[in-house]
């Protein structure tokens, strides 16, 4: 059964890397001939709003919600969004947030086929009439691929991963040229992304220590990004004696500044996602307590890095040892040895 001509909701809210995870599924779904729809909270947005991936977007504003207060306000925005769905008359929904907040707005969007995975938590599964495989039940299947089995599912050709960005406008483009004025355009941009939401996915602060004090900075202007949160760790790892980003850039703008990075090292983040989703940088990106084969950026230019301990990956936000030995791994000798790689590959 073909999806030409059909109109399509895929709900996927959060989180960031989930959002660009899914970006490749909604992809197939267009070049299909379908249209699609994409339900999303404030942290997706920006990168679904204007991405070529999605015919139109849905704004559910969670975060102003939570921070609103007012009950009735927020019920009727509520419905008001539900009534919108509604309306559209979708022949199908795909629901691969799979959790209770996805499962209203699948459950009562109208739509004719409504998809979830067995993997659903939280009584989501009941949000379906149609019911997939599980996804994210084997730690080796790349997030990109888990959320392919929608596509299987829907006979579409899974052979391509194709990821897309919102283009940067001219006050972007401006505003971040702004932000990188003093960097020395004869050196390669080394951008460094040392912090992400879980604690379990840090790497030891003075691994990062260690690691910054050995670059040459005769070949890279040094980059640091992050929020207002990582400042500290940042100024500790000695960010602050170089371009310090963090705090500063809003996430058009980040997404930007990856598109001029030459190379970036950092975690499993959003930084790390969003910069392997610009297509630009080779990325180094340093597992601790998830699976890299699961997040990793796809792709030969880059280099994921994890410790061989039996523990790991726990894929858990607090070390169940108690211990967080994972985070002290890889060694900064391995980093150093792939930014070598990297360089070797760029030059070749």
């Amino acid at each position: 059964m073909t999806i030409q001509g059909k109109k399509i909701l895929l709900v996927r809210l959060s989180a960031l890397g989930d959002v660009i995870f899914n970006i490749p599924l909604a992809n197939l779904i267009k070049n299909a001939g379908a249209t699609l729809h994409w339900l999303v909270s404030e942290k997706g947005y920006d990168i679904i709003n204007n991405n070529p991936c999605a015919d139109k977007v849905i704004l559910v504003p969670y975060e102003r919600w939570k921070k609103s207060g007012n009950i009735f306000k927020i019920f009727f925005e509520y419905l008001k969004i539900l009534k919108q769905i509604r309306n559209e008359n979708y022949d199908i929904v795909i629901d691969t947030q799979l959790i209770l907040k996805s499962f209203v707005w699948t459950k009562f969007s109208k739509g004719k086929r409504r998809i979830v995975s067995k993997s659903a938590r939280e009584g989501a599964i009941f949000g379906g009439n149609e019911i997939i495989e599980p996804i994210f039940n084997d730690f080796k299947l790349h997030a990109v691929y888990n959320y392919y089995k929608f596509a299987k599912y829907l006979n579409l050709d899974t052979s391509k991963v194709t990821l897309t960005l919102p283009e940067s406008n001219t006050e972007v483009i401006t505003s971040t040229e702004k932000l990188l004025e003093k960097i020395d355009k004869n050196k390669k941009n080394l951008m460094i992304a040392p912090a992400t939401t879980w604690k379990n996915k840090h790497w030891d602060k003075e691994n990062w220590k260690k690691l910054i004090s050995g670059i040459d900075y005769d070949k890279y202007n040094l980059i640091f990004l992050g929020t207002k949160k990582d400042k500290e760790l940042i100024d500790y790892i000695g960010g602050n004696n170089f371009i310090n980003l963090a705090g500063k850039t809003n996430l058009l703008q980040f997404i930007e500044v990856l598109r001029r990075a030459d190379i970036l090292i950092s975690l499993d983040s959003g930084s790390t996602h969003l910069a392997w989703a610009t297509g630009h940088p080779y990325i180094i990106s340093i597992f601790t307590s998830t699976p890299k084969e699961r997040y990793a950026p796809l792709g030969t230019k880059h280099i994921a890095l994890q410790g061989d301990l039996k523990c790991q990956p726990c894929h858990k936000k607090k070390c169940p040892n108690k211990n967080n030995k994972c985070t002290y791994l890889p060694l900064v000798e391995e980093v150093q040895d792939a930014l070598s790689e990297i360089e070797r590959s760029m030059n070749a």
